[in-house]
């Protein structure tokens, strides 16, 4: 199996165990990400509130993700390519465009996260930049690999994972009452701290098939996706923003030093950030990929690792921001997934799966996009943002599916 495959997954080959594939997505959301999306929501809110968010949040993404989950064992390919029957060669092109560029984001957000804490136990703050370059690399290597060695890794990494955060579970619910049910300032909205959490798990949206693709069962892959989104997401949230409370900052390393974890506190992240980094790589090769489909695997996943990890020499401006990054992925990727539930289980519309990688087919025809699902895309865009202060995900995505279902109709009407 290729590092980076974008071709159709045959059917004797889909024979990966959706517990393989809860691993992965649990992996990739046991992360250092997910716990600072839980810090982010402080001090805005108390606990109980923030609590609120989380899992209305959390499962709302999750949702969304593993609702489309069931595309890949249909159809055998990855996001990037299934996103062409809705959005065309070049739509589906802007789309992996967008997922390339925000990983190297993710990557670097990662390795400062994890470099944050390690440098606490072992090299001080002077030594960040190297063990954010060492974590950047490591991911790097594995990932090379493929998704076999991806899954390999996971076996190892992720129960290790869950050893070390009921640890942190454990320190967190030592902490002192009065510390973490402190009210909150009101500093956020909460319309927008839903929003913080739902643009943190709809992140995911973009490699709906790209895993699932390699399972038999399009249901029992679809709850493997929602359980491992969901679950680690309900687990790891409210631990962030509890640690936040009691060091009163956002600061990875100062949150685990104050609930009194050190090295393991340190083992947690920098396992967290190799399991997710796995998979950015892995996504974004896929991406430059679908757009340069004679790009080598191995020199796709090697540059995308090595921006990533150069990125993160940035360090603190990447936490600075992150709940803005979280509503501008938000903003982004709604859209796209409304764009393809309606294509796919409003409209029910066939797939040729050949179609999907003729460039001379009708995913290409003309300019290469499908206006209505552009227009719709766009609409469910700027919807996000107008109605922010009230939430701007479901109305993004309520606006999106019924704007391209309508438009579709019309434009299949116009051309009979």
């Amino acid at each position: 199996m290729q590092a980076a495959d974008i071709g159709v997954v045959g059917e004797a080959d889909r024979r990966q165990s959706p517990l393989d594939l809860f691993l992965i997505f649990a992996g990739a959301n046991i992360v250092a990400t997910t716990i600072q999306t839980g810090a982010a929501l402080v001090p805005a809110f108390s606990f109980r509130t923030a609590g609120l968010l989380v899992a209305v949040g959390s499962l709302a993404g999750a949702l969304l993700v593993a609702a489309l989950s069931p595309l890949g064992p249909r159809l055998g390919v990855p996001s990037v390519v299934a996103a062409r029957a809705a959005l065309g060669f070049r739509g589906a092109a802007a789309v992996a465009l967008v997922l390339y560029v925000s990983n190297f984001a993710w990557i670097a957000v990662n390795n400062v996260i994890a470099a944050s804490a390690c440098a606490r136990v072992a090299g001080g703050p002077g030594s960040e930049r190297a063990w954010a370059i060492g974590l950047g690399l490591l991911a790097t290597a594995i990932a090379a690999g493929g998704p076999r060695a991806v899954g390999l890794a996971d076996r190892v990494a992720v129960p290790l994972l869950l050893v070390v955060g009921v640890l942190f579970t454990v320190a967190c619910f030592r902490l002192p009452p009065g510390v973490v049910g402190a009210a909150g300032n009101g500093s956020m909205p909460w319309p927008q701290g839903l929003d913080v959490v739902v643009g943190y798990q709809v992140s995911w949206l973009l490699m709906f098939a790209d895993y699932s693709r390699y399972t038999a069962s399009p249901g029992k892959g679809a709850l493997a996706v929602f359980c491992g989104l969901g679950l680690t997401s309900l687990w790891f949230m409210p631990l962030g923003f509890a640690a936040a409370r009691a060091a009163s900052s956002t600061d990875p390393g100062a949150m685990l030093a104050a609930v009194g974890l050190g090295t393991s506190g340190a083992l947690l992240l920098a396992l967290a950030t190799l399991t997710t980094n796995f998979v950015n790589l892995y996504l974004s090769a896929l991406a430059w990929k679908s757009i340069f489909p004679r790009a080598p695997d191995h020199l796709s996943i090697w540059s995308i690792g090595l921006v990533g990890t150069a990125l993160s020499l940035f360090q603190r401006g990447w936490l600075d921001r992150y709940a803005d990054l979280m509503m501008l992925l938000g903003a982004l990727v709604v859209p796209v997934g409304g764009v393809l539930l309606s294509h796919f289980f409003v409209l029910r519309s066939k797939v040729r799966v050949e179609d999907l990688y003729d460039p001379n087919g009708p995913y290409a025809a003309g300019s290469g996009f499908v206006l209505p699902s552009a227009a719709a895309w766009l609409l469910g865009v700027a919807t996000y943002w107008l109605a922010a202060p009230i939430g701007g995900t479901l109305p993004s995505l309520l606006v999106t599916v019924a704007a391209h279902a309508a438009l579709s109709r019309l434009a299949a009407s116009l051309q009979r």
